[in-house]
């Protein structure tokens, strides 16, 4: 049983009703063992015995016996009325305070209600009696806690338990309350700083909301920490990347300021670094963007064959400067809602970084089809492919494979991960595969429009 409700249904349940079969059972029987020690009128061998003596000495003997009769407390309950109600020996009959709706005594009095039925008797000449026994008065206090104050019920048994629900009513508390309290230092402590902190194995494997909670809670703080560290790690990768086109801006600067000999030289390379820089600014801003899709981000109906024909058309001058082919098929309808311009950046990227990387004369594919619910782009090449423990940090700012994809190539390790942000926005998937001969397949599948 791993929910948390059901564990706290059923342990104030289980305690609630212990506490209630325990008390009422003491209470029962306290009332069953008073009743049983309460003087109780035996008014059935008074109706009998009455009946004999009007039989054999009529309405005289039977004002006799009820003169006679014992005990006194009996003679005192026992009337005989004849058909106008009044009693034999003229005595009034007794009246009993009534109870009003608080439970006290009300100023009105109600008469007394016979034990039984009342029996009637009529002599030969047609008169008609009736003996009755009446109810004994009640003359204990009233009882606001009905039966729980019976003198059987002792205190001891009420504060047994109050203990036994104070005790386990503890116990509950801080079972739901130590995890909370764990997971308050451990937000405390990721306030101040501390990003290692982790709560779940404090909880010795907890299974219940709890212990879901404080998983949750783990798998957060490591995520914040790891975007932290990425954050960290990108701004050092920004500072390295710009240093060096900044380095050689000087240095050519510097030589151009000189005034030797290929001076145009030295401009044509200001002009490359200053693109450089342009292009690598521009995009760590749409890499800034990306991870912060809430800015701007616009949403309209895309047909993606057309896109990826565009793009195709494109990047086809680019392919024909190494003399390689760039070849689209598509099948069905291939139409997302999402961001055109972030698709294109992802498409266009992959595209790029595979013809940046295949050798010359070789060919490049484009396939994109309709898959159920979803839409699949594969992007094919024929370059080196990537190490197989490599290829879930190609899409990651900065990252380089130098066996394969250095600098010489001109790429800054954005494009791939510019396009991993694009598609995550369109809550796509992203992945990349070694081919069987050789090459490397992109692959980036986005939710198809219903």
């Amino acid at each position: 049983m791993h929910s948390l409700f059901w564990r706290i249904f059923l342990t104030f349940w289980l305690a609630l009703a212990l506490i209630l079969v325990g008390t009422v059972t003491v209470a029962v029987d306290a009332a069953l063992k008073w009743r049983n020690e309460r003087p109780s009128l035996p008014y059935q061998e008074v109706y009998s015995r009455a009946a004999q003596v009007f039989e054999t000495g009529g309405a005289d003997a039977l004002k006799q016996w009820i003169e006679e009769l014992s005990p006194a407390a009996l003679r005192e309950r026992t009337f005989v009325l004849d058909s106008s109600g009044h009693d034999l020996l003229d005595r009034p009959l007794p009246l009993y305070p009534g109870i009003n709706r608080e439970g006290s005594p009300a100023r009105v009095r109600s008469p007394a209600e016979p034990i039984g039925r009342s029996l009637m008797l009529v002599g030969p000449d047609g008169k008609a009696f009736r003996v009755v026994v009446m109810t004994p008065p009640y003359r204990g206090p009233i009882r606001r806690f009905g039966e729980l104050e019976l003198p059987g019920v002792r205190a001891a048994t009420l504060i047994i338990a109050l203990v036994v629900s104070a005790v386990v009513c503890f116990l509950l508390a801080r079972y739901l309350t130590a995890p909370v309290d764990r997971l308050r230092d451990a937000t405390q402590r990721i306030a101040a700083g501390d990003l290692n902190v982790r709560v779940l194995p404090s909880l010795k494997g907890r299974k219940d909301d709890l212990g879901l909670l404080a998983a949750d809670f783990d798998a957060m703080a490591e995520r914040v920490r790891s975007l932290l560290e990425s954050k960290h790690q990108l701004l050092r990768d920004v500072s390295h990347e710009l240093r060096s086109p900044l380095a050689r801006l000087q240095l050519a600067l510097s030589l151009a300021q000189r005034g030797d000999t290929g001076a145009a030289e030295n401009l044509a390379r200001i002009g490359r670094e200053a693109d450089r820089l342009e292009q690598l600014i521009a995009r760590a801003l749409l890499l800034a963007r990306l991870e912060r899709p809430a800015l701007g981000t616009e949403s309209e109906q895309v047909d993606i064959a057309q896109l990826l024909g565009e793009i195709v058309a494109d990047v086809a001058i680019e392919a024909d400067v190494r003399r390689a082919r760039v070849e689209l098929r598509t099948q069905g309808t291939l139409e997302v809602m999402g961001d055109r311009e972030a698709l294109r950046s992802a498409f266009e990227n992959v595209l790029r970084n595979a013809v940046r990387y295949s050798p010359v004369g070789s060919q490049l594919q484009v396939r994109a089809e309709r898959r159920a619910m979803s839409i699949e782009v594969v992007i094919e090449d024929q370059g080196p492919g990537v190490p197989e423990k490599d290829l879930s940090l190609i899409f990651e700012p900065f990252y380089r494979v130098d066996a394969s994809r250095d600098r010489a190539e001109g790429g800054e390790g954005l494009g791939l991960a510019i396009a991993a942000r694009a598609v995550a926005l369109h809550h796509g998937t992203i992945d990349a595969r070694n081919l069987a001969a050789t090459g490397l397949a992109v692959r980036i599948v986005l939710p198809a429009l219903a």
